[in-house]
């Protein structure tokens, strides 16, 4: 029997070495493969503000559609939005990843980011885009039981400068921007499932409560709990491959 295939996808300013952690971990049924978006690592980069067709032309191939993706923060919104584009996967799984990047109105001291603030993030980048970077790097960390020990970790794994080039890296947050998934998950082509950390600090309680709840935990599960997260992936991709089976 094959082992199922996961394909990781990285979220904004970070590359594949943050699934590292989890390669102790995955189950003996499981085969996982990061990819990269263009622009990080090997791969190149696309041209200045770039669409979501041209995305899909890149990834064509990367994505295959005989696995289960699975998309931490942006890399599950851009994992969602190219639904639209490419043959659906055996099944989707959004780590840390809702309908939207940003909250309308006013964030809930329980979490999630506005519009607002993210423009002032934005404009920060163009200002100083290595050191708006860093700050993210803390900030994503903030809901993590001990925040310090995983900065420190994620600095350990990334270094001190950005895996991406400024147009890539700003690129990016135009589609965290203008991103919206709400039609794809309202009627997507393949099982979906949506882990939340309990305490991200990126993701609002309305979009916690459509999610699978990940316990003591924030944006960076694969940081704080890698064992933990392993497991609870490789259950929801073994559940949604068997449910698509049942269904041929």
């Amino acid at each position: 029997m094959q082992p199922l295939r996961l394909i990781l996808l990285s979220g904004w300013g970070i590359d594949q070495r943050i699934w590292q952690p989890l390669e102790a971990y995955w189950p003996t049924h499981l085969s996982s493969h990061a990819v990269e978006w263009p622009g990080y690592g090997d791969a190149p980069p696309l041209r200045a503000n770039a669409t979501l067709e041209e995305l899909a032309d890149t990834m064509a191939e990367p994505l295959a559609s005989d696995a289960v993706w699975v998309g931490w923060s942006l890399g599950g919104l851009l994992a969602t939005a190219l639904l639209a584009y490419l043959p659906p996967p055996r099944g989707l799984i959004l780590l840390g990843a809702g309908e939207t990047f940003c909250v309308k109105g006013k964030a809930s001291a329980k979490g999630g980011v506005t519009s607002a603030e993210l423009s002032a993030f934005q404009r920060a980048f163009q200002r100083d885009p290595t050191a708006t970077w860093q700050h993210f790097l803390r900030w994503q960390t903030q809901g993590e039981p001990g925040p310090r020990q995983v900065h420190r970790q994620l600095r350990d794994l990334l270094g001190d400068t950005p895996p991406a080039d400024s147009p890539t890296l700003a690129t990016g947050l135009h589609w965290l921007a203008t991103i919206d998934n709400r039609p794809r998950l309202a009627a997507p082509p393949c099982p979906v499932v949506r882990l939340i950390g309990d305490h991200d600090p990126f993701i609002s309680p309305a979009q916690r409560r459509v999610s699978k709840p990940l316990s003591d935990v924030g944006h960076c599960p694969m940081l704080s709990q890698p064992q933990a997260l392993a497991a609870t992936i490789g259950h929801h991709a073994h559940q949604m491959v068997n449910a698509t089976m049942a269904v041929l």
